[in-house]
């Protein structure tokens, strides 16, 4: 893969941790402000980035890029936890969310990254499940933080390979800004969210999610009726009551994709989001 172009780039230096391969293909530093929860995406040109009962969907929507694989690699590197729902993992039978799973040309340069800046050897899995319906012999869930309420911890399995945090359920399933600031508190300040558009919409509303990375895939996705597609935020209704935009930090490109990044108002998780509520209109 040859190095993504730079069409636009905020001044913001980033860690001179990062090894010199990495730097060249992303084409600079990456560089993560802490406390931070952070998304990434792959979307089609008319919006679509979920397609149910599709297999690797991200891969089917991005043509299989090389540099969005890369990308995705390189931020699960730069985070020390990646947090998924439960419906990510059954959607992904086969996933461990390792950078070098996703881009296993560089492993060795990821791993390298992550030793430079103090990281544990692999981002720590954070399931978020209401249900507490999971499968124990995926292999995403060994070594993994399940976070879960009380109504979901009488249903996990008994034999579970991981951590669970119970935290309160919510209105409309956890209480994602407790279990943020929980997660936070157990030392994981750079969190990377590979979950769907239903949490994403909810991180979105709250405030709690502070940048967004999103792949602009040249391919159309198409919307049949009745299909189940679903666009970055899910179910959640934001426009015209809640408004959340983002600031574009930069601009990369390889080919006829495009590696957008937004800072989003939100705070960082336990801080205040700046996520304004316009009146209805009279």
């Amino acid at each position: 893969m040859g190095p993504l172009e730079v069409l636009q780039e905020a001044d913001d230096e980033g860690p001179l941790e990062t090894p010199a391969v990495l730097r060249e293909l992303y084409g600079g530093q990456l560089a993560l402000r802490p406390p931070l929860v952070f998304a990434n995406f792959v979307s089609s040109l008319d919006g679509v980035v979920d397609i149910p009962g599709t297999g690797r969907v991200g891969r089917v929507l991005s043509g299989d890029s090389e540099g969005d694989r890369f990308v995705m690699a390189l931020l699960r590197a730069s985070a020390d936890a990646v947090l998924i729902g439960a419906g990510t993992l059954r959607a992904s039978p086969g996933s461990t969310w390792t950078p070098e799973q996703a881009f296993p040309e560089q492993a060795q340069a990821f791993r390298e990254l992550r030793l430079r800046r103090g990281l544990a050897a692999r981002p720590r899995v954070v399931v978020a499940s209401a249900s507490g319906d999971l499968n124990p012999s995926h292999p995403g869930l060994q070594g993994a933080l399940v976070v879960t309420g009380e109504k979901g911890a009488a249903h996990l399995p008994e034999k579970l390979d991981a951590e669970v945090l119970i935290v309160p359920d919510g209105p409309s399933g956890l209480d994602l800004r407790a279990m943020l600031r929980q997660v936070v508190q157990m030392g994981h300040r750079t969190i990377l969210s590979e979950a769907g558009p239903s949490v994403t919409g909810k991180l979105l509303a709250q405030g709690l999610l502070g940048e967004l990375f999103l792949t602009l895939s040249p391919l159309l996705g198409g919307w049949p009726p009745g299909g189940g597609r679903r666009g970055l935020v899910g179910e959640t209704e934001l426009l015209p009551r809640v408004s959340v935009g983002g600031e574009l930090v930069s601009v990369r490109r390889q080919g006829s994709h495009l590696f957008l990044r937004y800072r989003l108002p939100g705070a960082g998780p336990g801080l205040p989001g700046e996520v304004t509520e316009e009146p209805p209109p009279g």
